[in-house]
């Protein structure tokens, strides 16, 4: 696969990594991602310790692995090693050093840790604080802490925070908090910036009011709020002047299962099975790019990072864009040559689902997964391809493409038909047979010279699996 080496694609990571929350940042012309860590095949979410991976700015297909930069032990209150680390972040400090602020999932505290170094060995720090020293989450009236999102200016830092399921009367929104310059001592108490579900009449959140993962960035002179809404599946976003008050609801920029998009769909029709969504912004070479995560394995606990570019228009607004195969690559793929399944930001069948989850693992739906178990480099293949089942990658310059071939396995007995759109004719069918172990199928085809998007339907009995493509 030598073109891929050459590309950037969806998920960003190697199809075995799970790294849902990614909070991105550039610093000395690389790209580093902070985020959480899911387990392959775990059973609840952020199983493992924190890790980093960081690429070239302007090489979004090179992802180099960092290591591990800090693990659940090393917080005090973790010591029996029986609670997870949930989403982080990362800021810098006014003294240069790199800050990462998280919560564990059974404390309702902030805490940090701090290192010389964007993606080195990150040491316990300390808890965020009032002045009297009473850590934030643990006052009488505070509301629990989780998902910090950070923005530092100056010797003041602008900590977001907040979870709030619709219907829960006890959570009024994202919170922001302001931080002195030791980073952990509360100079200005927690104000209400994004409204939850109980308290959105008449603010302009009605229907995207704020759920989990608060981020900031500043644009110019605008200060831009990304969380996840109460639907679960987008980002939205909304804007300020002010880091700490007057934000206004603009917009879902990605939605994980592709809803509200209908360039190319009817809007209300799921092309992914979605779920919890998490991630930001941020600006590379003169372009900006949003960082979300999808769901694997039929369940809400794999998670994997994806990169879409957007486009910030004069009035600042940002239109929502489609999931893609090719988002860190800022353009089509090669239309020619092999490329794994695992790359599929569309995967549905005839009977819809918007969410991950559930029953799923034991039904009749189609799933990402890979053999072995987690840490086992093991390339991504799409399982449980039932009769009706589509897997959609987008986007291919191709150029005359005379032949399509495709490694399947499994107890199936049909066809897979090759499509340029998810309802169209079929270009070809290929003929697949019950075998346990991959094979590969080809057929002729022509597919239009042209940037297009490639679906593959199977089409009768069992259920098949898909590892790659191939374009000739």
């Amino acid at each position: 696969m030598e073109t891929q080496k050459k590309q950037g694609v969806n998920p960003y990571l190697p199809s075995w990594e799970y790294i849902p929350d990614a909070e991105p940042y550039v610093f000395n012309d690389r790209v580093y991602i902070y985020g959480s860590h899911d387990r392959f095949n775990g059973h609840v979410f952020c199983l493992n310790d924190y890790v980093c991976w960081s690429a070239p700015a302007d090489d979004l297909g090179d992802w180099r692995y960092e290591g591990v930069i800090y693990k659940k032990t090393d917080d005090p209150l973790n010591y029996a090693e029986n609670m997870c680390l949930y989403a982080p972040d990362v800021t810098v400090g006014h003294d240069g050093k790199y800050y990462l602020y998280y919560v564990l999932d059974k404390v309702s505290v902030v805490s940090v840790a701090v290192c010389d170094t964007p993606a080195g060995k990150y040491e316990f720090y300390g808890y965020v604080h009032y002045a009297d020293g009473t850590r934030l989450g643990e006052r009488e009236g505070d509301q629990p802490q989780f998902d910090p999102g950070l923005l530092t200016e100056g010797d003041k830092t602008y900590l977001y925070t907040g979870f709030c399921a619709a219907g829960d009367k006890s959570r009024k929104g994202a919170m922001a908090t302001v931080l002195g310059p030791d980073m952990l001592t509360i100079v200005e108490e927690p104000v209400f910036i994004a409204p939850s579900e109980p308290y959105s009449a008449g603010s302009g959140f009605e229907g995207h009011e704020f759920f989990e993962a608060p981020s900031m960035r500043k644009m110019g002179d605008t200060y831009y709020l990304l969380y996840s809404s109460i639907v679960m599946h987008e980002l939205c976003y909304a804007t300020s002047k002010n880091p700490t008050k007057g934000f206004e609801y603009k917009g879902v920029i990605v939605s994980n299962n592709d809803l509200h998009i209908d360039s190319y769909k009817p809007a209300d029709k799921p092309m992914f099975y979605g779920g919890n969504n998490h991630g930001s912004i941020i600006e590379m070479n003169g372009k900006w790019y949003i960082f979300y995560h999808r769901h694997t394995n039929g369940s809400s606990f794999s998670r994997q990072g994806c990169i879409e570019p957007i486009k910030i228009l004069k009035d600042g607004t940002i239109p929502q864009v489609e999931m893609t195969s090719c988002g860190p690559n800022g353009g089509p793929l090669i239309g020619r040559g092999e490329y794994p399944a695992y790359l599929a930001c569309n995967l549905f069948c005839r009977d819809e689902a918007k969410y991950s989850g559930g029953l799923w693992m034991d039904s009749q739906f189609p799933k990402i997964t890979q053999d072995g178990k987690d840490g086992d480099e093991e390339i991504g293949y799409i399982a449980n391809m039932q009769d009706s089942a589509t897997a959609g990658f987008k986007y291919f310059d191709c150029q005359d493409i005379k032949k399509i071939k495709i490694k399947v396995r499994g107890y199936c007995k049909g066809v897979f038909e090759v499509k340029t759109s998810w309802d169209g004719a079929a270009l070809a069918e290929i003929p697949v047979d019950f075998t346990n172990v991959w094979t590969e199928y080809s057929s002729d085809i022509v597919i239009p010279d042209d940037i297009q998007p490639l679906y593959f339907t199977y089409k009768g009995n069992g259920s098949a699996g898909l590892a790659s493509f191939i374009l000739e």
